[in-house]
């Protein structure tokens, strides 16, 4: 893996007409509290393991509320790159249920 790509960022933008892919910072992710109650450590750890062998293979899922970004898919993802100290992460922005 190379240093200038992080582990858990795609390294590139790309557009289709429903989604956009983009890297967010793990920092600016929102994730709701019902969604974190069903947080499993072990399984934070182990996608940590993987991602640092080989790297974020899906993005997770996010959709913008106003300003902020909230998690709609990818809480084990997102907590195994924070573990990893990634500042980047590799995400679908999808559109909100009406």
């Amino acid at each position: 893996m190379p240093e200038s790509s992080p582990a858990c960022s795609s390294g590139r933008e790309e557009k289709t007409p429903l989604l956009e892919n983009k890297d967010l910072a793990v920092a600016d992710i929102y994730v709701p509290a019902k969604r974190r109650r069903t947080l499993k450590q072990a399984t934070v750890d182990s996608l940590a393991e993987s991602i640092l062998e080989d790297g974020l293979k899906v993005p997770i899922l996010v959709r913008q509320d106003g300003s902020r970004y909230v998690l709609v898919e990818g809480l084990h993802r997102l907590e195994a790159c924070k573990a990893l100290g990634e500042e980047l992460i590799a995400c679908t922005m999808v559109q909100a249920r009406s």
